[in-house]
Parts: C-alpha cells; sequence; structure tokens
C-alpha cells in the first residue's frame, strides 16, 4: 500500500480495460458462466471482483487471471443466480 494516500497500487487507474469477445471467452459465457476481461496489469484479484461486481451489479464466485503477451487476462466466475450471457449482452458482446 503507498504510504501517503493508504491506497492500493494502481487503484486510481481504470481497472477492466475491455472484454473480450474471442470464440473461446463466448463459449465460457454460454456453458460455464465466465466473463474475460483485460484488466490493468497492476492490479489485484480483489480490484479486479470489487469493480466488476460494483459496475454490472453482479455477485462474483471466483476470479482467475492470466498474464499473455504482456496483458493481465481476468476471468470472472459470476454465481448462479446472475447469468454471464445477461451482462454480456448488456455490454454489447453477444
Amino acid at each position: 500500500m503507498d504510504r501517503e494516500c493508504n491506497k492500493e497500487p494502481g487503484e486510481d487507474k481504470m481497472v477492466i480495460q475491455y472484454p473480450v469477445s474471442t470464440e473461446k471467452a463466448i463459449r465460457l459465457i454460454e456453458m460455464e458462466n465466465k466473463i474475460t476481461f483485460i484488466v490493468d496489469r497492476k492490479a489485484r484479484k480483489k480490484q479486479i471482483k470489487d469493480e466488476v461486481e460494483k459496475q454490472f451489479n453482479v455477485k462474483t464466485e471466483k476470479i482467475n487471471v492470466q498474464i499473455k503477451g504482456g496483458k493481465k487476462i481476468a476471468i470472472v466466475k459470476l454465481k448462479p443466480e446472475t447469468p454471464a450471457i445477461d451482462i454480456a449482452i448488456k455490454i454489447g458482446l453477444i
């Protein structure tokens, strides 16, 4: 944590950059209730979870992150009562 302002590193930046719309990402939405985002490289799982829950008004179950090609990918598993397909339609993925 930064000592000066008690913030997590990277907290003042935009955590979620954009959703992923590949075939695999769409299949995860439809089959496993997961939605995939490219996120800030310095973002932590807790920050990603908080941002997804705040922006889309959903509850998350689990967050997995990967770094591929210099980009950080977050795969967000939503709780069963919130279908990922509804979020995908809302943001224009499907």
